[in-house]
């Protein structure tokens, strides 16, 4: 039976929830007795072998988890006399023994139960008399690892998890990621190091801060065995929700993966996975989703110890704790002289522009650019996750940049790469295909500039579009038609997006509009400056201040200074600016013409009702 075939099935128990359950709460009882029947059948062959032990280890007074753990062969165990299908042959005490059951098994198991609150659904199912019926449907199925190996397991539970996710789109936004998004980030990160990955039995480690339902660590596990079989992804996590959480880690262990790698918690106030670095990130935090709960942590830990800790560079406004994620997965790169790392985030546009020189988020980036740690930051089409329409954006983050990347950032306007879905899932109402994530990570993997070419009919319809590389020739116009050029992937020193905010003052006058000179202390002899006429200006840090001084401010005002202990660093990425393309309005007579026209067609059929 394939994994589409399996899903199905346990789809079908849905049937039986029908009308007692919503349709976004199917998840609540069918992952949970999927989990369950998986782990049932996985500790079948050595159950007998675990009880016996178990007697033997508590007979002589020693804790038998270790030895159970070796026994059951699966690193984890339970040490009830019943399984799923006895417990079938008590029809009248089946809830009874299903929570005897549950308890028996080892702790990690029983967090997972325990998150996802399944003794709820226990009660629920019991009291609507369907406890026999759905423990019947999950005992007949065979998910036993010979029938069923842990790849193919894993694959039915995404899919099932991707439904429910459907189902739920109104909240699905703050727990799963679209998978194409996740294919991009997956395959930005991994393409500089193929050949790597390629070696036989090649390890390599990945972590999620915001894990979700896991959906981005499978698929990066998947990408990579795709790419080599021989390879193996040690795959580590954190999540805040306890059921994405419980998800989560159900999935890992469905994999055959160690579950104590999946912590949960608040990533920012109680990290769980301390010291630990890691060779590959990836992330999607909440959007504008304000930290003031942890903020007396977090601003305890940036005070107290500084770079030392997760929060040295800065800390944004309370309103946005994205770039606090983003900050805290520097602080996991393995050092550069290790091997390093590199890790995928998806942000809003807020972390690109927000905030002024020296403010929190300008001094983060200001670390990330002046470290060299930015290798790409990619914008998405708008209306990609099911629970905003806004723009977002993949920053690629590195600290083994290939020599040719090293003191430059590629921006990358991947907008327009999208196809429109049959049915739109809350807001999202777009996806990107497999043509559009190869042609993006292209352009990453070449870094080079390129534009689009967008081919325009004799009609003014769109009939094709080109990515045109730097140096290449743009492609011919359709008889009759154009060609429109537009930026596509442009490529900036660091320093391109570093200024000075220089303060600018002009002479305090008095009533005769004379310059007021101060009259004691420092300032004796010195004009004084006007507040209310005081100014800012942002001079580029390719730019020589004198120089653009006399340029853009002397000329307008020359009786203006700046006052040099007031100058600030700061650092922004106006990226749509970088990508704007300029279209001249049409010509007077044309627009003249076509009113004309207009007006003349309106005439004409108010003459019509006026017969």
């Amino acid at each position: 039976m394939n994994h589409q075939s399996l899903s199905a099935f346990i789809w079908s128990v849905a049937d039986l929830l029908r009308g007692d359950y919503k349709q976004s709460d199917y998840a609540k009882v069918i992952l949970p007795f999927t989990v369950l029947r998986r782990l049932d059948c996985v500790l079948a062959p050595t159950k007998a072998a675990v009880l016996a032990e178990a007697e033997k280890r508590i007979a002589q007074g020693i804790d038998p988890d270790p030895f159970l753990r070796r026994t059951s062969g699966a690193g984890f165990y339970n040490t009830h006399q019943m399984d799923l299908r006895r417990l079938l042959g008590d029809a009248e005490n089946v809830a009874a023994n299903l929570y005897a059951y549950l308890q028996a098994f080892s702790p990690a198991v029983r967090d997972i139960f325990e998150k996802f609150e399944f003794h709820v659904q226990v009660e629920k199912l019991s009291k609507a008399g369907l406890l026999y019926m759905v423990t019947e449907k999950f005992a007949n199925i065979d998910l036993h690892p010979e029938a069923v190996d842990n790849h193919q397991m894993g694959l039915v539970f995404e899919e099932l998890i991707r439904k429910f996710a459907e189902l739920s789109n109104e909240t699905a936004g703050e727990h799963f990621t679209p998978r194409e998004v996740i294919r991009l980030m997956v395959s930005l990160i991994f393409i500089e190091d193929d050949a790597a990955l390629s070696e036989p039995g090649v390890v390599r480690t990945i972590y999620d801060p915001t894990a979700g339902t896991g959906g981005m660590l499978s698929v990066a596990e998947e990408r990579l065995l795709r790419h080599n079989p021989g390879a193996k992804l040690s795959m580590y996590g954190q999540e805040l929700n306890p059921e994405s959480y419980a998800i989560c880690k159900a999935d890992m262990l469905i994999k055959g993966q160690p579950v104590d790698n999946i912590v949960f918690g608040n990533t920012l106030s109680d990290d769980g996975h301390v010291s630990q670095k890691f060779d590959y990130m990836l992330s999607n935090p909440p959007f504008g989703v304000e930290w003031k709960k942890v903020e007396k942590v977090v601003r305890e830990e940036h005070e107290k110890r500084g770079f030392g800790g997760r929060f040295g560079p800065g800390l944004p406004r309370v309103s946005d704790g994205s770039m606090l994620f983003l900050l805290h997965l520097l602080s996991k790169m393995r050092p550069a002289v290790d091997g390093g790392s590199r890790f995928g985030i998806v942000l809003n546009g807020s972390p690109l522009f927000t905030g002024g020189a020296e403010s929190g988020e300008s001094n983060i980036r200001r670390h990330l650019l002046e470290s060299d740690l930015v290798e790409a930051i990619i914008a998405l089409p708008t209306d990609m996750f099911y629970n905003t329409g806004i723009a977002t954006y993949v920053w690629i983050v590195s600290n083994k940049k290939p020599a040719a990347r090293r003191g430059k950032v590629q921006l990358i306007d991947a907008s327009s790469f999208w196809q429109k879905m049959r049915k739109s899932l809350g807001s999202k109402r777009k996806e990107m295909g497999e043509d559009d994530i190869a042609a993006v990570t292209r352009l990453f993997g070449a870094f080079t500039e390129a534009e689009i070419a967008s081919l325009f009919d004799a009609e003014g319809k769109q009939v094709g579009r080109v990515v045109v590389e730097a140096g290449s020739p743009p492609p011919a116009a359709p008889e009759g038609g154009k060609v429109k050029l537009a930026p596509l992937s442009r490529i900036f020193a660091n320093t391109a997006f570093g200024y000075r905010r220089i303060t600018v003052d002009r002479p305090l006058l008095d009533e005769a509009g004379k310059p007021v000179l101060g009259v004691k202390g420092k300032n004796k002899g010195k004009l004084q400056a006007d507040s209310a006429r005081r100014d800012t200006e942002n001079v580029p840090l390719s730019e020589d201040v004198g120089t653009y001084f006399a340029r853009e401010v002397l000329p307008h005002a020359p009786d203006a200074w700046i006052d040099e202990e007031k100058t600030a660093i700061g650092y922004e990425i106006p990226f749509n600016r970088h990508f704007y393309v300029f279209e001249p309005p049409r010509d007077l007579a044309e627009i003249d013409a076509d009113l004309l026209a207009v007006t003349d067609q309106i005439k004409a059929m108010i003459a019509e009702m006026a017969v």
